[in-house]
């Protein structure tokens, strides 16, 4: 899966996930993507303000490579609730309108993640790396 901004001719930005570089040019072609501010399919990629910096500095000088996959987990951890094992209620709860969109992070089963799956529910899995800081949450 690839992500890009995108950018309507009105000036909204958003995100859209496609397969690869292909599926986004074939769907732009067919008039697929449209905005979700304003409904315009007049799109175009737009650059990220998305970087992955190679190294981070730590306190005591040294450089340290940065890992990619660490950064998009503390993003999550920061800017997703954390519902536990309700994920798949709650996402459910969501997609039903009982309760207010918002980003949520948890754990599911294999049969609750098919649930999600046959209702069109869309989420994804992200491994979590271990670390250090791990013990401090």
């Amino acid at each position: 899966m690839i992500s890009y901004d995108l950018k309507c001719h009105q000036g909204h930005v958003f995100e859209g996930w496609f397969e690869n570089e292909k599926a986004f040019k074939k769907q732009k072609r067919k008039n697929m993507i449209s905005c979700p501010v304003c409904g315009s399919e007049d799109v175009d990629r737009t650059p990220s303000t998305f970087g992955i910096v190679k190294q981070r500095p730590q306190e005591n000088g040294a450089a340290v490579p940065a890992n990619p996959l660490h950064q998009i987990v503390q993003f999550v951890r920061d800017n997703f609730e954390d519902v536990g094992a309700d994920f798949a209620k709650e996402a459910l709860k969501m997609h039903y309108g009982v309760t207010d969109q918002r980003n949520i992070r948890g754990v599911s089963t294999n049969q609750e993640e098919e649930t999600l799956r046959e209702e069109g529910i869309p989420f994804f899995k992200l491994p979590a790396p271990q670390s250090a800081n791990d013990d401090e949450e």
